[in-house]
């Protein structure tokens, strides 16, 4: 979302970081290009003013103009005043009360009933035990889509159909989490526009009946600086006590993210990430604002890795490398434990210095080409995978016709493969570049690229 910006800036402060010494006028000219990129990027404008302010006031400042790398502390202090102006990280206050109730809400299209089951489960795995509630008894399927997220996620989710008043469902859908046990109640209501005043009333008489500990707006990033004005309405209308940004990972320019937490006084306390369930992030001002800087984040890539990867696997995976016995199945089940932690362009942006250093680079060909190994190991037999020499002429013909490749691309990658085995004997516990000369000659020039 944020590369056009993330690339702006990254300009302007290479350009700063080049020059020995600051002046005035240079602090002056890098501001106005930081105007125009936050403008560009949907910022709000009022938001934008205040903090280009605060930026030009520390940058002509002592502690720019007497440091011995200027370019470094307009960065630093760019960082930092990102970090203000996104402001503190926003916690779910589930209190000491049981269920803990939370009620969604937001505009149609915002992406409520899928974000409700993502909620759902990101508590889960905190140890909660959910419910969702079916409110929105005006879109068509949305009951039917809360159902069949929560039978994909083995939650149970209350609902009365599309014909009983959404404050009456909302009541009784906590009454039957007091009942079951459930200690968090997520309560799905209908999609409305901010004009609407009689659909604005029927989340006042929701928040009314249930008194939801949390009012979360969600709110969809790529709707630009409307995303603004939506959230001050709902916040004036329910008293809002935070803000989920959904499409995080679209094309949008993402300025909405930046304007809402100073405008409304409101806190982001989630992001979604992706369309799968599980593609929600804790909302972390200081790693969005390295982010969008270029700098990385790899403490959000450990944690992900940390949810997504079996560490038993991967520990058991280290010891047959030193041991010279990994082989194509270990590869094919580290290769799919690694496609979990997201697509490869989103991952390589949180490694510090590598979105920038493939910034025009096109992945798509990269992630093919894993797919395509993938296809080849699956279409082999549990033995083929354990033991390559058994895979014989005949045996690849069947491979490459089963993954749809040729014999050529099976060829070369049981050649790459061995190659990489030779190298782990030979380094013993230096396994960390065996598998890298593997992935480097997977994604290099040869009967495969």
């Amino acid at each position: 979302m944020f590369e056009s910006l993330g690339s702006r800036l990254q300009s302007v402060f290479d350009g700063l970081q080049r020059r020995g010494k600051l002046t005035e006028a240079d602090v002056d000219k890098a501001m106005r290009e930081v105007r125009l990129a936050l403008l560009e990027a949907d910022v709000n404008f009022k938001v934008v003013k205040r903090f280009v302010e605060r930026v030009r006031v520390r940058a002509i400042g002592h502690e720019v103009m007497a440091s011995l790398t200027p370019g470094q502390q307009v960065v630093k202090i760019v960082h930092e005043e990102l970090i203000t102006t996104l402001g503190e990280p926003g916690r779910l206050n589930l209190g000491m009360q049981s269920p803990a109730v939370i009620m969604l809400v937001g505009l149609q299209g915002a992406g409520k009933t899928t974000m409700a089951a993502k909620l759902a489960l990101n508590l889960r795995r905190q140890g909660r035990r959910p419910l969702l509630v079916a409110a929105d008894i005006y879109r068509p399927a949305a009951v039917d889509q809360l159902q069949t997220l929560g039978r994909q996620l083995d939650i149970p989710v209350y609902s009365e159909g599309t014909t009983a008043q959404p404050p009456d469902i909302a009541a009784r859908g906590v009454k039957q989490a007091v009942d079951s046990g459930a200690t968090t109640v997520i309560i799905d209501t209908a999609g409305r526009l901010n004009i609407d005043e009689m659909m604005m009333d029927e989340i006042k008489a929701i928040k009314a009946r249930v008194r939801p500990i949390e009012t979360l707006l969600v709110a969809d990033a790529m709707t630009g600086q409307e995303a603004v004005r939506v959230a001050t309405d709902f916040n004036n209308a329910v008293q809002l006590t935070g803000l989920i940004m959904t499409k995080i990972d679209g094309d949008a320019r993402g300025g909405a993210s930046i304007s809402m937490r100073e405008v409304t006084g409101v806190p982001i306390k989630f992001l979604g990430t992706g369309e799968k369930l599980d593609a929600l992030e804790v909302f972390h001002p200081d790693r969005l604002a390295s982010r969008i800087l270029g700098m990385g984040d790899m403490l959000t890539l450990i944690e992900r890795a940390q949810s997504e990867m079996d560490q038993d696997e991967a520990r058991k995976a280290g010891e047959k490398m030193i041991a010279g016995e990994f082989n194509l199945d270990d590869f094919l089940k580290q290769m799919q434990q690694v496609k979990r932690l997201g697509p490869l362009g989103q991952l390589l942006e949180m490694i510090p210095g590598m979105g920038k250093a493939t910034k025009g680079v096109d992945l798509s060909g990269a992630e093919k080409e894993l797919k395509r190994i993938e296809a080849i190991i699956q279409s082999m037999t549990r033995d083929e995978r354990r033991n390559p020499k058994l895979i014989k002429a005949s045996r690849k013909r069947r491979i490459a016709a089963g993954s749809g490749t040729s014999v050529q691309e099976v060829n070369a990658l049981l050649k790459q493969f061995k190659e990489m085995q030779r190298l782990m004997k030979q380094m013993g516990r230096g396994r960390g570049r065996g598998l890298s000369s593997l992935l480097s000659g997977l994604g290099g020039p040869g009967p495969m690229g």
